[in-house]
């Protein structure tokens, strides 16, 4: 599958679509999620076009992986995560539940987040 350019999140990296911007760095933008999960709910984005965590982790520069993962940590941080716990989910996929194709990682914290999967499948 190849990289979609008009993809929201490509759009939000190009200033088209304003975003609540949380940490901004050369690797990465984050911001706060438009439909919160928890009360701490922050999406981070690489800038590359990745579309997936198994091809960000394939193609992504040494440089850039670090980046990303050194980004989560000061965020968690800067929200104050850090003492009480958070979740990093990364949906992939259709059954995934990847719904933008474009790598981000979903920061959730602020309370206890309960069950780590619910599906129909078990």
């Amino acid at each position: 599958m190849a990289y979609d350019q008009n993809n929201i999140f490509a759009k939000i990296l190009r200033g088209e679509i304003p975003c609540k911007e949380v940490y901004s760095d050369e690797y990465v933008l984050a911001f706060h999620d438009i439909a919160p999960q928890a009360p701490v709910h922050i999406l981070v984005i690489p800038r590359g076009q990745y579309i997936s965590i198994d091809e960000f982790g394939r193609e992504g520069s040494a440089e850039e992986i670090k980046g990303f993962y050194t980004a989560i940590d000061k965020i968690v941080a800067q929200e104050g995560l850090k003492e009480n716990g958070f979740r990093c989910i990364a949906n992939t996929g259709d059954h995934g539940g990847q719904e933008v194709p474009h790598f981000h990682m979903h920061i959730l914290g602020g309370c206890k987040i309960g069950r780590m999967v619910e599906t129909d499948a078990v």
